[in-house]
């Protein structure tokens, strides 16, 4: 797989010493949290590849398509007083040896596959149209193809039960599903949308805003193939991974993506070369900067500065040209708008640059 450079220097080919399994089980999961205090499921050294399962906290909402017996033992084991502040089941933390404050760690997403071919959308209570909706929420089941290519919707029912309590589960009627979406084909789009390290907070962090550690992100663009930098802030980084998806558009709007379970091969790097004040995301053809805030206005002021502090320090650009090329090449998106902390994304294309005697970008 082909990855970008930083600064002008070739990326680095580290050769991992070993490769972990990490399964999703009810001893190496938290529902709820990011914690800096939290024991970790595994350690590894940098550049070691893990094998690890992405459980979404949807699954009750279809279980007799979204469970398997893995996915139901951790629903089953993991009470629901413990499922707090936040909703998102996430699988870690992995420790990384010699991750320090002030380093970037790099978790490279190199392979996304479904663990169970259905997920679930909800048009839910957080939904940015919730009130237009007249206060319903409703969900529609889906099912990707064996080529991992589309999906197609199932079956969909309006949800009476309300979602107070994460994982909630459901047994709902064949009389009470309706046909939805019919002969419509959702391209894939497969990512995990919580994913990130420990904050340096005490106690326990809620998953639900996205922050500069990463966490509830929902930026679909971080797919199989790509890499995305965290700036860590504790020993070890301690990363988790949860809130997989099949699919997403940029802003999420109803409130939920299409939720569902993933298999997911990663490798972490431990990155001394660089910083970065905020998560950054590096595609086979773009680099992503992001903004996060409670107002949409200043999420997007972040992302700017943000991506203009990349362009500055990567690239070499002074302000004045940073600022010129960001209006001129790169596009602004809203990443989501109902996780309270809203975000906005900053892409820039990489075949913009000048390219080394290697041909490859400078940045």
């Amino acid at each position: 797989m082909a990855l970008l450079s930083v600064a002008g220097k070739p990326r680095l080919n580290v050769q991992p010493k070993a490769l972990h399994y990490l399964r999703a089980t009810p001893e190496t999961c938290h529902w709820g949290y990011f914690s800096a205090s939290l024991a970790p499921a595994l350690t590894v050294e940098s550049g070691d590849l893990v094998y690890t399962e992405s459980i979404t906290h949807h699954a009750g909402d279809a279980p007799e398509l979204m469970f398997d017996e893995g996915i139901k033992e951790i629903y089953d084991k993991i009470p629901v007083e413990d499922r707090n502040p936040g909703v998102h089941l996430l699988t870690g933390p992995v420790y990384v040896k010699d991750a320090k404050p002030g380093d970037m760690l790099e978790v490279r997403y190199l392979e996304l596959s479904p663990k169970v071919n259905f997920g679930s959308n909800v048009a839910a209570n957080w939904g940015h149209l919730f009130e237009e909706m007249g206060r319903k929420e409703r969900v529609t089941i889906y099912e990707i193809d064996d080529n991992h290519q589309t999906c197609r919707a199932v079956y969909a029912y309006d949800n009476t039960g309300g979602y107070e309590t994460p994982g909630r589960i459901s047994n709902i009627p064949s009389a009470q599903r309706d046909k939805a979406l019919e002969g419509i084909r959702v391209p894939a789009r497969l990512f995990a949308g919580t994913a990130g390290i420990a904050p340096d907070q005490p106690g326990r962090v809620d998953t639900i805003p996205p922050g500069l550690h990463g966490g509830n992100v929902d930026n679909w663009n971080m797919g199989a193939g790509t890499a995305m930098f965290y700036p860590v802030q504790v020993d070890g980084g301690l990363f988790s991974i949860g809130d997989s998806h099949f699919s997403q558009g940029d802003g999420e709007v109803s409130g939920a993506a299409i939720e569902a379970s993933l298999n997911c091969l990663l490798q972490f790097i431990v990155r001394k070369d660089f910083k970065h004040p905020s998560p950054l995301l590096e595609t086979p053809h773009h680099w992503i900067a992001h903004g996060f805030d409670e107002d949409l206005n200043k999420a997007m002021k972040n992302a700017s500065l943000d991506m203009m502090k990349l362009l500055q320090e990567q690239c070499g650009l002074s302000a004045d040209d940073a600022y010129s090329l960001m209006s001129v090449a790169c596009d602004f998106s809203v990443t989501q708008v109902v996780d309270g902390t809203q975000g906005v994304h900053a892409r820039i294309p990489r075949s913009i640059f000048p390219q080394r005697g290697d041909a490859e970008p400078v940045l």
